[in-house]
């Protein structure tokens, strides 16, 4: 088995998916309603795409289960690039705010969304228990760990914020970020992710590995290799929007539209 494949197609559905929901993210406010509509149904769907997946240990069935789990991941993505799905705080925090206070506002700011997402897991987790497949939670649990290692390491302080990703209804989630050179954290969150990449690497290296079990690990591994290397542009000052210049066209499009 070609690993080549499952690890482009990893890539393309990354690259994509992230700018699908940016340029969804950059209409006016009044089409967030339809499109999460939209991506409701899209879940539905992935969710039975999931349950039918679960059952079927073949090249084709990673793939599938690999599709939907992203396609879920995809409304936690857009439900809170939206601002409809948050928190309970919608202000951020003034200079003097510090300590486990200001972390306590920050965990307001975001924590509707991470029951979200935490429904979203047990969702996967119904639907496909005691499935043979379960490349589908795999996928979800990697984008879930990265993404919370990510927010952990942008409130600890990186260089690089990524301020272009984040929309003007969410600009307030700005205070509970911090520039620094440096956290604790971060070399730590690489470390492991990259350790597991290479895990998940001998595993679909080794002689003894199904198709199957080639293409659900080298799409894993290699959705796990592009969460750390998100990671790696946070210490780095490079204007990593560029990949997605043409989601971020529905902003520009959307600012210059008169308003009635």
């Amino acid at each position: 088995m070609n690993v080549a494949w499952p690890v482009l197609y990893a890539v393309l559905v990354w690259w994509f998916a992230t700018g699908a929901i940016l340029y969804l993210d950059g209409l006016p406010r009044h089409t967030f309603r339809a499109s999460l509509g939209a991506a409701t149904v899209v879940l539905v769907g992935a969710l039975y795409g999931l349950a039918v997946a679960g059952e079927e240990v073949s090249v084709r069935g990673a793939f599938a289960a690999f599709t939907c789990a992203v396609a879920v991941w995809g409304w936690m993505e857009l439900s809170f690039l939206t601002g409809l799905v948050t928190g309970p705080r919608r202000a951020g925090c003034d200079a003097a705010c510090g300590g486990l206070r200001h972390a306590g506002h920050a965990i307001e700011a975001i924590l509707y969304h991470e029951f979200a997402i935490l429904a979203g897991a047990a969702a996967i987790v119904a639907v496909t228990w005691r499935a043979p497949n379960q490349v589908g939670i795999g996928t979800f649990l990697v984008l879930w760990v990265m993404r919370s290692s990510a927010k952990l390491n942008l409130f600890l302080g990186v260089r690089n914020l990524g301020e272009a990703f984040l929309p003007d209804h969410l600009a307030y989630l700005q205070s509970f970020l911090r520039r620094r050179r440096m956290n604790p954290l971060f070399p730590i969150s690489v470390l492991l992710g990259a350790m597991v990449v290479v895990l998940l690497a001998a595993r679909v290296a080794a002689p003894t590995s199904t198709p199957f079990q080639v293409t659900s690990g080298a799409l894993i591994a290699a959705l796990l290799a592009l969460a750390v290397l998100e990671h790696g542009f946070m210490m780095l000052p490079l204007p990593t929007e560029a990949l997605w210049r043409w989601g971020f066209r529905s902003r520009s499009a959307s600012s210059t539209r008169p308003t009635v």
